[in-house]
């Protein structure tokens, strides 16, 4: 089983891009399931229904989130009936929506799990992702070997150590929040995937997705600004492909990192 799992979708430039080179990827690799990370893609913060209407459109399989979360309040209108929107799974009890999902693929069936780091983010308050784990992977292997984790989180030491953690225990631990593909996708001992964080899709010129001018300004006086998700035409679609044996494990993982111009 192959799996695509797209970096955090930034705004509609992320949106836009994301619709011109996804069928192509998914042909060209092969792909039997899609997850996005859709937390960045109402405007840079939140997701809101244009892009869940948009997602489901392309076919995306899952949407996980993170701590942008809440930030869109018509996440609401969207999150208490979907079963391919999650938020993090190590949010407080009786947090809205569900932290994990399992679909079909065929005649197989993946999980996703969506977890939140707790380094160096602070809001929204997060529970042990490791505890939290250990928790939900008994439950999950009783339906499917297929288990896929995106940790979003700050702190690499805090991806890195939850993924040894996990690893021969799920077939992916993919990091997510920071907007910056890293060159270090692997597989690690015991067989599961891993890569620190896989990226953005979005403006390529940009501060992580945002207008540079704000972030600059903000650096230099100390002062908050607003930001605003960057123009221009220049994008970049950042994601990573894992191939999955039957039993679970991985067998391969490889970053993808397409440049293309969208006017």
């Amino acid at each position: 089983m192959k799996i695509l799992f797209v970096g955090d979708i930034s705004g509609s430039p992320g949106r836009k891009m994301l619709e011109h080179v996804l069928a192509k990827v998914q042909w060209e690799h092969n792909i039997d399931f899609t997850v996005v990370n859709g937390e960045n893609s109402a405007g840079g913060t939140g997701i809101h229904s244009k892009a869940y209407n948009l997602f489901m459109d392309l076919g995306i399989d899952a949407i996980t989130m993170g701590n942008h979360t809440w930030d869109n309040k018509d996440i609401f209108n969207i999150i208490a009936k979907s079963e391919r929107l999650i938020r993090p799974y190590n949010l407080p009890e009786n947090t809205p929506g569900r932290g994990y999902t399992v679909l079909p693929c065929g005649d197989k069936k993946v999980a996703v799990v969506n977890l939140l780091g707790r380094v160096y983010i602070g809001i929204p308050p997060a529970d042990c992702p490791f505890r939290a784990m250990d928790k939900l992977i008994k439950e999950i292997e009783q339906i499917t070997p297929y288990i896929i984790v995106d940790f979003h989180a700050e702190a690499t030491s805090e991806k890195i150590a939850l993924a040894y953690y996990l690893d021969g225990r799920v077939s992916a631990v993919l990091g997510t929040h920071t907007h910056v593909q890293t060159n270090d996708a692997r597989i690690l001992p015991r067989g599961t995937a891993y890569i620190t964080d896989t990226g953005m899709t979005g403006p390529r010129d940009s501060c992580l997705g945002v207008d540079t001018a704000p972030i600059i300004e903000r650096f230099l006086t100390g002062r908050p600004t607003r930001f605003h998700v960057a123009a221009g035409p220049e994008q970049i679609f950042n994601a990573v492909v894992v191939d999955l044996a039957e039993s679970g494990s991985a067998k391969e993982i490889y970053a993808l990192n397409i440049e293309d111009t969208l006017i």
